[in-house]
């Protein structure tokens, strides 16, 4: 007969079967021993022989129809200990009253039956866990000898799910050698079966000592700080490093070492998880119509991924970008396939186009992350930026309004605080008008104003690793300057949360943490790559570009700032803004940018965001292009 895996498994269980029909037997006749002291009366060996003839027929039918031998034994759990003691005891139970019943209930030893009962759940319990304990403690650790020496780092709940799943690969690169841990009073313990051998203070000198060539850190939760001290002790020792996934998919029982990735620049900016109001979030978002526009970009994109997680009616995904539109969709319907999606190719300037879009979907919640948002392109192109932020989200916002959607999230940023760009001041301007609709209209309108994210289409990191792999060198435009950054799922989910506590009018300021070196970044990330900053790979600096500052604010002078609900998110007390003036100023700014006088633009824009101090005041497209860029010859 042609061997499959079917036949094997039913081999197996066959084999398995027989087992236990033996240990019914075998259990049955030791209670009788163990019930008269190993020596079987005579008169009631006809006694005996009924209860073991009685067992080994319902006893195996009952194991048959259970199920149990449908489990795999090899990962046997707490909860198939509960399953087998289940069998076990109808089991016991059924035959014991049917021998009764035969015997037309006459007397017979009632503690056979208890007897009979714990041997056989000892008997059965035993033979299943016997084979995993086996296999973990003899098989597997001559496998994974052959590995790579591995030390993780962590021994807590991700560190034993991570060596779980090392044992139960059939060929795998890591043979475990310890555990290393901060806390120190874990020293010297084992966790299944493997030594804590000490704390990460120590991690060089045991990486040295016990020859370890692979560090996995089991730390999803590990802060920057003690992620950076953990990679330049593997760095200095000259060892393979590598993290576990976020703690989210951990908690979701994603884990697997397929999954284990190298460590990234995320890692080293290591933030606290975020611990959102589910709840909160879910009632605003389940069973609704929900807009998204910029789908197709960074935050635009993760907005979608996440409101997705909430089961919208419907998920209306709006951008100009026909490929990029095409892949987020694409994803979403194959992580999603139950869930209504449209993929919208609309531009936000477009009115009668949005009003085909709002009538067509009635959305309920939208979220406005369509924006020009690159510093020095917009300084080339400020009309553009005054047509798509500004009155982009102007079109956007009255539409919005007069389809009464109940929840309207603006994207801003920590560029249009005293901004000293295009880019700034436009997303400024874009601020002060949706704060002055949310006090004439029904839609709760709020914004969210965040720094920059960490691997965002454009954004410096996959500069930086662009020119890491071109050799370098690698380009920062000052050595002082600083920013605030955070992830695109962090950003993502916060812009959520805020939506959720904005009765409307508010700018919501997401807690940005620590700002961050520009050139620390660069060298982080040179590191990571297995070079040495400045040696193998030159740090060039060019000088601030057009617009840039050396580093960003969150707060316009007049705002205070309160708590929320959320401790990573707070309110700013907003300067009254007057729709009718704001009104005008945008309608002048209009007919500025329709003439394309890019002179009369930016003195348009100064007058609505008085606080906006450009760095130049051209009278044309062909002056700002000489005074920006002066190499390039404008005729």
């Amino acid at each position: 007969m042609k061997f499959t895996p079917n036949s094997f498994f039913r081999r197996r269980r066959l084999l398995v079967f027989g087992l236990d029909v033996i240990l019914i037997g075998l259990s049955f006749f030791a209670a009788f021993l163990l019930r008269f002291d190993f020596s079987v009366p005579s008169e009631l060996r006809s006694l005996f022989e009924q209860g073991l003839l009685i067992s080994l027929l319902v006893k195996p039918v009952v194991f048959l129809l259970s199920g149990l031998y449908r489990s795999l034994w090899r990962y046997a759990s707490l909860q198939d200990g509960v399953e087998i003691a289940k069998v076990v005891t109808a089991s016991s139970v059924i035959s014991g009253f049917l021998l009764m019943y035969l015997r037309h209930f006459a007397p017979y030893p009632r503690s056979i039956f208890i007897l009979d009962w714990f041997l056989l759940l000892a008997l059965i319990a035993s033979s299943r866990l016997v084979w995993r304990v086996y296999r973990e403690t003899v098989i597997m650790p001559r496998r994974n000898m052959a590995g790579q020496r591995t030390l993780i780092v962590g021994a807590g709940e991700a560190g034993s799910l991570l060596l779980k799943e090392i044992r139960r690969q059939q060929d795998f690169a890591f043979s475990v050698v310890g555990f290393v841990d901060d806390d120190p009073q874990k020293a010297g313990m084992k966790l299944h079966g493997v030594a804590v051998l000490g704390t990460t203070k120590q991690l060089a000198a045991l990486i040295s000592s016990h020859s370890v060539e692979d560090v996995i850190i089991a730390i999803p939760t590990a802060a920057g700080n003690a992620m950076r001290d953990i990679v330049r002790s593997c760095e200095h020792c000259k060892v393979r490093f590598k993290t576990l996934p976020a703690i989210s998919d951990i908690i979701e029982g994603k884990i697997s070492v397929s999954q284990i990735k190298d460590v990234d620049i995320c890692d080293l900016l290591g933030r606290d998880p975020i611990e959102l109001d589910q709840e909160a979030i879910r009632n605003y978002l389940e069973g609704k119509r929900v807009l998204v526009t910029g789908a197709a970009g960074s935050i635009g994109s993760e907005i979608c991924r996440q409101v997705a997680r909430y089961s919208p009616a419907k998920l209306v995904l709006l951008d100009s970008a026909e490929t990029p539109l095409y892949h987020i969709e694409k994803e979403l319907t194959e992580v999603w396939p139950a869930m209504r999606l449209a993929p919208v190719l609309a531009d936000v300037r477009q009115a009668g186009r949005l009003d085909y879009v709002f009538e067509t979907f009635l959305p309920e919640v939208v979220f406005h992350a369509a924006a020009y948002k690159h510093v020095p392109m917009i300084e080339y192109n400020p009309v553009e930026a005054v047509t798509n932020n500004i009155l982009g989200t102007r079109v956007l916002a009255e539409k919005a309004s007069a389809f009464r959607v109940q929840n309207f999230v603006m994207i801003s940023t920590d560029k249009a605080v005293n901004p000293t760009n295009v880019m700034g001041a436009s997303k400024r301007a874009a601020e002060l008008y949706v704060q002055a609709l949310a006090r004439k209209s029904q839609t709760h309108f709020t914004t969210v104003r965040f720094g920059n994210v960490l691997g965002s289409n454009g954004s410096v990191i996959p500069l930086f690793k662009e020119q890491i792999a071109a050799g370098g060198p690698v380009t920062v435009t000052h050595p002082d300057v600083i920013r605030y950054f955070m992830t695109i799922p962090e950003a993502s989910q916060l812009v959520l949360q805020a939506g959720c506590i904005g009765n409307g009018g508010e700018i919501f300021v997401l807690d940005m943490g620590k700002p961050v070196k520009i050139v620390d970044l660069a060298e982080e990330l040179i590191s990571l790559s297995g070079l040495t900053p400045h040696e193998d790979i030159e740090i060039v600096f060019t000088g601030l570009r057009p617009g840039e500052k050396l580093y960003e604010e969150l707060l316009v002078a007049g705002e205070g700032v309160k708590p929320t609900a959320h401790h990573k998110i707070k309110v700013l007390e907003s300067v009254v803004c007057d729709l009718e003036a704001v009104t005008v100023a945008v309608d002048k700014l209009k007919l500025a940018a329709a003439s394309a006088d890019t002179r009369e633009v930016m003195d348009s824009l100064k007058q609505l965001v008085p606080e906006f101090s450009p760095q130049y005041a051209p009278d044309s497209v062909t002056q700002t292009l000489r005074k920006l860029r002066p190499d390039i010859a404008v005729e």
